[in-house]
């Protein structure tokens, strides 16, 4: 079983048994780019292909196998419950349950299913087997508790998955306080609107923003801008965002704002020091008063 993207154009190479698409979203290259990626990897998968029911999918569906939630899906899951920790889910007559949280893992599970379906696999067989899937490092996994507030490490780095991100720590708490540390600046700058809109349109008003200025690891990328212009970005759009200027700095300011439900949402990829950031956060939310109530603003 291989995992892989469009990053590195590399997709178009493969020749599989059996093909998986998940998703076409815009990451690393412009959506049609990589749908031509989708188009040859398609073409090459020699027994099976098995693709997601979006609708931006529908060009490569011809002959596939389709999972997700709608009528038109092959493996379709149906009694979907959403619960803080973990999540519930049917197909046909089989009863599913994953010990992990978010409607995107349900999505991922229906595509593993799908492509164990189309290889024969009972439906029966796979239910143990994912009811004993705990998740994988910096996926929306728990870093600790500390006097009822919740620290969270995920690798979030593109619009969708700091939205499938959010919406997940919104089963377990009403207030997120999200932290992002955009990666590369050529990367930054190709998603900067999309960063813009999806901060907007998930962070509810209750909720905080705080961003940390683009990790840089090198290179010839012209850094022409600051993380602190694409938080004036977020908040003008009404929500309650800032620009951290360091670390340090943050993790006070975090100390300082969380208070008891709050669920603090560390997101960025590429720098290892991130889960760091989130273990520090933790230690100083211990070792602060937790307020019980909304913070004067």
């Amino acid at each position: 079983v291989v995992e892989a993207d469009e990053s590195d154009g590399s997709l178009v190479r493969y020749a599989p048994a059996i093909g998986v698409i998940l998703n076409l979203q815009r990451d690393h290259k412009e959506m049609a780019e990589v749908a031509t990626m989708f188009a040859t990897l398609r073409a090459r998968a020699r027994e099976a292909l098995v693709v997601g029911d979006a609708e931006n999918l529908d060009p490569f569906a011809g002959g596939a196998l389709r999972f997700g939630l709608s009528a038109r899906a092959d493996t379709r899951g149906e009694d979907v419950a959403l619960g803080p920790a973990s999540s519930r889910f049917r197909v046909a007559d089989t009863a599913f349950e994953l010990p992990v949280p978010g409607a995107h893992n349900v999505a991922n599970a229906l595509a593993a299913i799908a492509a164990c379906r189309a290889v024969g696999v009972p439906l029966e067989k796979m239910v143990a087997p994912l009811k004993g899937f705990t998740g994988i490092g910096r996926r929306f996994q728990t870093v600790g508790k500390a006097r009822g507030i919740e620290v969270v490490d995920d690798f979030a780095h593109n619009a969708e998955k700091i939205a499938a991100a959010i919406r997940t720590a919104r089963l377990r708490s009403k207030r997120v306080l999200a932290i992002y540390q955009p990666h590369g600046y050529g990367p930054t700058r190709f998603l900067r609107s999309d960063f813009v809109t999806t901060f907007g349109r998930e962070l509810a008003p209750g909720d905080r923003l705080w961003m940390l200025e683009v990790f840089y690891a090198g290179g010839t990328a012209t850094r022409d801008f600051s993380a602190a212009d694409i938080v004036a970005e977020i908040a003008g759009l009404g929500t309650k965002a800032e620009f951290a200027p360091s670390r340090e700095w943050l993790v006070a300011r975090i100390a300082a704002e969380a208070r008891v439900g709050d669920l603090v949402l560390v997101m960025g990829a590429r720098d290892p020091s991130l889960t760091e950031l989130a273990g520090a956060i933790l230690s100083a939310v211990a070792d602060a008063e937790v307020a019980t109530s909304a913070p004067v603003t």
